[in-house]
């Protein structure tokens, strides 16, 4: 009987060596190319992994998207509940359902190891190999969460048509006043303030930590990474002030969809790079992103 153990050490086995089992090749998306998805335990670790290097991993919403599906259908649209008579009619539902265009993107990288550590079956190759795609795609994720044009690849929260809302714009092209992030603050109705996180990078975040009243009292004081009570996560993807930039946003994050086709699947590229006593690894993603409501979201944009 084949059982998921042997299935996973099918699985690292051909990670560490040439041969691929025909077990493992039963259960390849595409057995021609050796393409794996990740063990389940593996893919639940990754999964972790990849949580500590995206904000949008840890904040935004993640779905399983139909393997042949061109568009998400959201009926995520406000609906306020009303008191009907204990005979009354109930309010019909609206049906005009939201439909957002969903087009997968190819995200996929090469990992590089030394032969000599691949094929050491004391070598932790799963540990090595989860930790390092983790970082090297959840930095790509998240860049493209931000700034992602729609062109091979997501559509960021600050598309100029599709991203998040603009709630305040400065008064400088690159001087931030406190008082127009307590503004953005207001901006984001109060169902939204309630689970919102602030996002900027540290040159924002520093520039807003030296702001000081008349009277040289520090305006965002204390330690603790949090801005008007709500937590401040640093993102360097996003944009420093300059004319027309969107240096902060303010929302609930969980509004950010993301859609995940095909998680991450491995291939071991044993003979490509034997020369140089290497292997590969090439790791590979399809997803997509978008934002589903551009109101639970604000952004403070620079004055051009």
């Amino acid at each position: 009987m084949l059982t998921y153990e042997k299935l996973t050490g099918a699985f690292w086995d051909s990670m560490r060596k040439s041969a691929v089992s025909s077990e493992l090749l039963d259960m390849t998306n595409d057995p021609s190319r050796h393409v794996c998805a990740l063990p389940r335990d593996t893919a639940t670790a990754y999964t972790a992994a990849l949580a500590k290097e995206n904000l949008f991993r840890r904040y935004a919403t993640t779905i399983k998207a139909p393997a042949n599906s061109d568009r998400i259908i959201t009926t995520d649209t406000p609906v306020d509940a009303e008191w009907v008579a204990e005979n009354g009619v109930i309010p019909e539902a609206d049906l005009n359902a939201t439909y957002l265009g969903l087009e997968m993107h190819k995200l996929a990288c090469i990992s590089m190891l030394d032969s000599y550590f691949a094929y050491d079956t004391g070598f932790d190759i799963e540990g090595y190999l989860t930790g390092n795609f983790a970082r090297i795609f959840g930095k790509a994720e998240e860049d493209a969460f931000i700034n992602g044009n729609g062109s091979d690849a997501p559509r960021g929260i600050l598309h100029s048509t599709d991203g998040a809302d603009v709630g305040v714009t400065a008064a400088s092209a690159t001087v931030i006043a406190f008082d127009e992030v307590s503004k953005l603050f207001f901006s984001l109705k109060p169902e939204y303030r309630m689970n919102a996180i602030w996002t900027m990078n540290d040159e924002t975040a520093l520039a807003l930590r030296e702001l000081k009243d008349n009277a040289g009292n520090y305006l965002w004081h204390g330690t603790a990474d949090t801005l008007l009570g709500r937590p401040v996560v640093i993102s360097n993807h996003m944009p420093s002030a300059a004319s027309g930039s969107k240096p902060i946003a303010f929302g609930d994050f969980s509004y950010y969809w993301i859609a995940e086709q095909e998680s991450l699947t491995v291939r071991a590229l044993h003979e490509k790079y034997s020369f140089a006593n290497k292997t590969g690894y090439l790791g590979m993603e399809r997803l997509d992103g978008r934002l589903i409501r551009s109101e639970a979201i604000k952004v403070l944009q620079m004055a051009e």
